[in-house]
């Protein structure tokens, strides 16, 4: 397959929808990392090694020197947002990072302004938006693309990718103009209310035939509709919510547990959570479509169908509440009833103080890099091998998520081995021992 991969070369342009704390927190830090006063820790393609052939060969290269991603160098950022704040300002407002950070790449973010926004305040009731577009669903659609076009000819863009880092929409399901991509075309010309914000940015990148990631649980390109489109225009998509604070630890222990066939009849998660991400998702609509997000996580690990002796009775509880004095900094707690040997009961308990975005910036730039990659080896659809990355991972119909965290980066560093024709690799080992009795 390493053939069909195109260079990395010229510019790539990050367009961003939402440039909050997370999104002002990516840009920012990799300003820092290109100048040298920070390093890029979190990030696989930056940090990350990849072993390569047999273990005795050691040969394990960095991640960015395997594969042909683009150089942070080469990145130029943009984005739209529901207040003018430039993200100077935005970072600011967010104090998620040291002032004194963001005055040393201070230029660099100052001349970052968003675009204004397509918003809709159904889909984040509590946001009061003052930098946003106006128009019918279809207009706005056709603004996005203009936007995209300009951004890409004025800053000299070979390449454009979009990955959303806005608020959490309101819950819903599909409906039939989600269905096919001529329905999506008429409910746009249609100014159907049932086309959230999201996916009018996901529309108008895929009819261009450029890569969208989803960063939230919203329902987005998660739709018929949007696949067949991203088929058809020969694009990559990926969804859906970052994967951050406590969903990430129950991806790393869950799995153990499931391992040792330990059981678990209880799992209550709560989280409090200051930033205008708390803010959005203390709408009770808003709520609902993160929990749905996060509840499917355990039930795909354990799979209580298949093992109803031990996660059968499984009762699992998440709250969100929103704290304003937290700030990005959000805690969660975890109490984790389970149960071992004779079924003699346990418990743990996990107080992570995490900063949300800090866990997340990292994330929306490998997806980023990682999706410009899919379109340059002329991968298009759903990119599952990205659930590494996100809580609620879209696959193709029918065919049920895997949210096994070591599962999923082996499905990752083996999907980089099959792009560049390296040999997969099982962590079988048999072989060693074999060429060792050979020898005797």
């Amino acid at each position: 397959m390493k053939s069909n991969i195109q260079p990395a070369k010229g510019k790539l342009g990050i367009l961003i929808p939402g440039l909050g704390a997370v999104a002002t927190t990516l840009i920012a830090g990799v300003e820092a990392v290109k100048k040298g006063i920070s390093q890029p820790i979190g990030s696989l393609t930056q940090m990350g090694n990849i072993r390569l052939g047999k273990r005795t060969e050691n040969r394990n290269p960095k991640i960015k020197e395997f594969v042909p991603i683009a150089d942070l160098n080469d990145i130029v950022f943009g984005g739209w947002d529901v207040y003018s704040d430039n993200v100077y300002e935005a970072a600011m407002h967010a104090k998620v990072l040291e002032e004194s950070l963001l005055n040393k790449v201070k230029d660099g973010l100052e001349a970052i302004v968003p675009m204004k926004a397509a918003f809709d305040q159904n889909y984040a009731k509590n946001l009061t938006a003052t930098h946003v577009k106006t128009g019918t669903r279809y207009e706005l659609a056709q603004q996005v693309m203009q936007d995209i076009k300009d951004f890409k000819e004025n800053n000299d863009c070979d390449r454009i990718v979009l990955i959303w880092c806005g608020s959490t929409e309101i819950y819903y399901e599909t409906s039939a103009i989600h269905e096919t991509v001529a329905a999506f075309e008429q409910a746009l010309l249609d100014d159907d209310k049932l086309i959230s914000p999201s996916m009018i940015y996901a529309y108008a990148a895929l009819k261009m035939g450029i890569p969208y990631v989803n960063g939230a649980p919203n329902l987005t390109v998660d739709t018929p509709a949007l696949v067949e489109l991203a088929k058809k225009t020969n694009t990559p998509i990926a969804g859906k919510d970052f994967k951050t604070g406590q969903t990430l630890m129950k991806t790393i222990l869950a799995p153990g547990l499931a391992a040792r066939s330990l059981g678990v009849s209880g799992w209550f998660s709560t989280n409090i959570l200051g930033n205008r991400d708390g803010l959005v998702l203390d709408d009770p609509d808003n709520f609902k479509t993160k929990e749905v997000s996060k509840l499917g996580v355990l039930e795909d690990i354990l799979q209580p169908e298949r093992n109803p002796e031990l996660y059968g009775d499984l009762y699992h509880k998440i709250r969100i509440n929103y704290y304003p004095p937290h700030g990005d900094n959000k805690e969660s707690w975890d109490n984790i009833d389970i149960f071992g040997w004779l079924g003699y009961k346990m418990q743990i308990k996990i107080n992570f103080l995490c900063r949300d975005s800090i866990l997340a910036a990292p994330i929306a730039l490998d997806l980023a890099l990682f999706i410009d990659l899919a379109k340059r080896a002329e991968m298009s659809g759903v990119q599952e091998w990205l659930s590494f990355y996100l809580k609620s991972p879209q696959t193709a119909p029918g065919l049920p998520a895997e949210n096994d965290i070591f599962k999923q980066l082996m499905k990752l560093q083996n999907t980089l081995r099959h792009m560049m024709g390296e040999d997969l690799i099982t962590h079988l080992g048999l072989d060693y021992y074999q060429d060792l009795v050979d020898t005797l």
